[in-house]
């Protein structure tokens, strides 16, 4: 016989100490081993005396010094005519510790672990228990499901409906008649009344940092409406070009739409749910910044996940499957990749905890006619995509109307109307005239 990863030898119980480290080694590595007393590492037996007294002793010192308790089988032996000790011995609740240390197997070394391998371990075995996605929802019930979200649902998955419970369950997010997290998040009538985190926080500053806001906004439902409600926001205030195929215009965001539909995705998946902080969406003059709570989870690296080398463990994998069936992102670590085949200046950080996905923006310098006819260069100088927009309709068609601003850009008559505060706020436009015949003027500053 050799020593190897689940073999030990010891040539007495003088090495007691040393055989309970391999037995905690063995275990923290295969579960399962063996260590004898009385055969030299080198495979030569020697024998040890035996005794009751010396099984007793051995059965003690295990059980005063490896934690969690294990209870192996001691016994006598012969072996080449001689007397040994087997000590038996297997557990599965790693780590376990021995006099207060924890080792690992290495070949047919011990070696103590460092505190990251220790974490990680941990982390490995309690990880279906620290799960989110997964857990039951205690306080919701079928009540709080809206069918028709779990009908549509289907529908994108090409499934059938049949019952709420019976399709809940189908999607493996029913257990035991208990509608689990992940089930509420996604079907959720308000997601937010069990759910603190169920939020999404947008933002436009009006330069590179967070000085001046010019606009905010909060929005509460379930993932897959604060998905879209993400998208929007974003297309609505960057720049927005323009390229025409055979006879029709199409709109060119100056950030790849894919890109930030996968950036999105992947921060409402692979976020902590158990941080109270939200999704966050923050558009600067120069950059769009997509900020999730939970950090690069695991053992993954942000080195790994760039390169697309990231393993496959997943912070939420029972939300990353629902996704799947709707087409909803690449798998994580591949979204990355996609992320930088279409934007290859995109940025990812790692910070407090805190996953952030940054998007350069493609800067103009754009130059705003005034009333009076002069180059007023700095009068759209900060203000988002929107709000330029409304703003050279201002200036090309002085008096007009929100309805007909809306109509020239095509934007919602409440977005135009929510534009026209901003800018008269901003001290770029005013109100001139009676409410049926006045409009909307650019302040000339330039006196």
């Amino acid at each position: 016989m050799e020593e190897s990863e689940i073999l030990e030898f010891k040539k007495s119980t003088s090495e007691l100490k040393e055989a309970i480290i391999s037995i905690v080694a063995i275990l923290n590595k295969h579960k399962k081993g063996e260590v004898y007393f009385g055969i030299r590492d080198n495979g030569d037996v020697i024998g040890q005396s035996v005794s009751d007294a010396t099984l007793r002793e051995i059965s003690r010192e295990i059980s005063e010094h490896i934690e969690p308790k294990i209870f192996p089988k001691i016994e006598q032996i012969l072996i080449e005519g001689r007397h040994c000790i087997k000590v038996e011995f297997e557990g599965k609740e790693i780590p376990y510790f021995a006099f207060g240390r924890v080792h690992i197997r290495t070949g047919s070394e011990n070696r103590q672990i460092s505190a990251k391998e220790l974490e990680n371990i941990i982390l490995h075995k309690n990880k279906e228990k620290m799960r989110w996605d997964n857990q039951i929802c205690e306080k919701a019930s079928l009540k709080d499901i809206d069918e028709n979200k779990v009908k549509e649902y289907l529908k994108k998955s090409e499934l059938e409906f049949s019952s709420l419970k019976d399709s809940l369950e189908r999607l493996e997010v029913l257990s035991d008649s208990k509608i689990l997290n992940a089930g509420v998040l996604l079907f959720g009538k308000n997601p937010r009344a069990f759910f603190q985190s169920a939020k999404l926080r947008c933002a436009i500053f009006a330069r590179k940092d967070t000085a001046t806001i010019l606009d905010r906004k909060e929005f509460e439902g379930d993932v897959l409406f604060l998905i879209e409600k993400a998208e929007e926001y974003i297309l609505q205030n960057i720049h927005i070009g323009m390229k025409v195929e055979g006879l029709y215009r199409i709109d060119v965001p100056e950030i790849t739409k894919e890109a930030l539909r996968e950036a999105i995705i992947n921060a409402f998946c692979h976020r902590d749910y158990r941080e109270y902080e939200s999704v966050e969406i923050a558009i600067f003059k120069d950059r769009v910044e997509i900020r999730n709570p939970g950090g690069v989870f695991g053992s993954t690296t942000l080195e790994h996940i760039i390169k697309g080398q990231a393993p496959n463990k997943r912070r939420n994998p029972l939300i990353a499957d629902l996704f799947k069936r709707i087409h909803f992102g690449e798998r994580w670590g591949r979204g990355i990749k996609l992320i930088l085949s279409k934007e290859p200046k995109t940025q990812f950080k790692d910070i407090a905890d805190v996953f952030v996905t940054i998007f350069k923006r493609k800067v103009q310098e754009e130059k705003v006619i005034n009333v009076s006819g002069q180059i007023n260069e700095g009068l759209s100088e900060g203000l988002s995509e929107g709000l330029k927009l409304t703003l050279n309709a201002i200036v090309d068609h002085p008096n007009i109307k929100a309805k007909e601003i809306s109509e020239l850009t095509k934007r919602p008559i409440k977005t135009i109307e929510r534009y026209v505060k901003q800018l008269i706020s901003l001290g770029k436009i005013e109100r001139k005239g009676s409410r049926k015949t006045g409009g909307y003027f650019v302040i000339n500053n330039e006196k």
